[in-house]
């Protein structure tokens, strides 16, 4: 089984990409969805959070609001929500892939947006980088509800730069020049890599 590690910026394009190899049949890993379960109401990380930043939770689910002002005021408070978000993070990834081992599946993808930032690259077989040019990028993050150029600077301070990336990329998709597009390359890739070319 041909583990991927699909990533990429804030605004390039990485979700729909996601989708577009869920719909090539690949089985995917959204490491945010996966947070965001253990976040919500009976998540396994809710009573631990409670315990370290009580006020960031609210009728039993996690305030992400609250949680990333902690985040922002202290780095030391994001080693500690790392130190127990990751172990759980990785079971889930564990049953993941015993279950599309099971399903027969011979390409799976981890949707991973801090791939490189957290090491995940060194656990994949290959990096797929979604990308697109920063003026595009911009665009599509302001447009957002509720973001500034002050936040959207904030955000891309955490991230790789995305030149970065290009480069340590084994494959790169560009998203800026349309959804059929993007979906061809999305196919050329998989067929690269069942073929081992």
């Amino acid at each position: 089984m041909i583990v991927l590690g699909l990533t990429g910026s804030i605004g390039m394009g990485k979700t729909t990409t996601a989708q577009m190899f869920r719909d090539a049949g690949c089985p995917v890993f959204d490491a945010d969805a996966c947070v965001h379960g253990l976040y919500n109401a009976g998540g396994e990380a809710v009573p631990l959070i409670k315990a370290v930043f009580p006020d960031a939770i609210s009728d039993g689910i996690v305030d992400r609001k609250i949680l990333g002002g902690h985040m922002r005021a202290d780095p030391i408070n994001l080693k500690v929500l790392e130190s127990f978000i990751h172990p759980m993070v990785e079971r889930k990834r564990q049953v993941f892939f015993e279950t599309a081992k099971a399903s027969g599946a011979d390409v799976v993808v981890l949707d991973v947006p801090l791939l490189f930032e957290t090491g995940g690259d060194q656990k994949v077989d290959k990096v797929i980088v979604v990308t697109a040019p920063a003026e595009v990028q911009k665009k599509r993050v302001m447009a957002r509800p509720g973001m500034t150029e002050d936040l959207f600077k904030t955000l891309l301070a955490r991230q790789t730069p995305d030149a970065e990336k290009r480069i340590r990329a084994d494959f790169l998709i560009f998203t800026d020049k349309g959804l059929n597009a993007a979906r061809e390359q999305v196919q050329k890739i998989l067929e690269d890599i069942r073929n081992g070319t």
